[in-house]
């Protein structure tokens, strides 16, 4: 995986570079989330992957897939990873360009497990808490989780904040065993 991040990484900061100069992060975003979701289909993997399609084959089928949600830079970039047989790193690339995207815009997409149901009120409160403790702009998402005993289990980007009952008991039982 890191290897593939690593890989993907200089075509993510190219792609994010160009579409933030264009003023255009938001249709990069949606042209390079179709690429993922086309490249991610097993039989188009397969066909990226297959050593008898030319470069130029495999970007026409993927042009083809995608119609008119290309525009003629989308087009190039896609022309560039076919070249350098870099067509199934598309949904890593995409990966990547998100975060670099939310990155810019101070964003982050939360993610809260909760026991029981919580109130629209509740996660309107959390985010906000949230919001001035990462100092992002945050996007709440809260699930009902019913292997959880009590409290929350919050995920945030790299960030993970256990309040569960049966986070806290964990704790609890390797302070008594240290």
């Amino acid at each position: 995986m890191a290897e593939l991040t690593t890989t993907a990484r200089p075509y993510a900061r190219a792609a994010f570079e160009l579409a933030f100069a264009d003023g255009q992060l938001d249709v990069w975003a949606q042209a390079l989330g179709v690429l993922a979701a086309v490249c991610s289909d097993d039989k188009i993997a397969a066909l990226i992957h297959s050593p008898t399609l030319t470069a130029g084959g495999k970007r026409e089928m993927l042009q083809g897939l995608c119609g008119d949600q290309l525009n003629p830079k989308h087009q190039n970039f896609v022309q560039t990873l076919a070249d350098n047989k870099r067509l199934a790193l598309l949904p890593e690339i995409n990966r990547l360009f998100l975060a670099f995207k939310a990155e810019q815009e101070k964003t982050l997409d939360v993610d809260v497990s909760t026991a029981f149901e919580m109130s629209a009120e509740w996660q309107a409160k959390l985010a906000e808490a949230l919001s001035g403790k990462l100092m992002r702009r945050v996007s709440l998402s809260a699930h009902l989780d019913t292997s959880l005993l009590g409290g929350a289990l919050i995920r945030a980007g790299d960030t993970v904040i256990d309040g569960s009952v049966r986070g806290r008991l964990a704790k609890l039982a390797e302070a008594m065993h240290a």
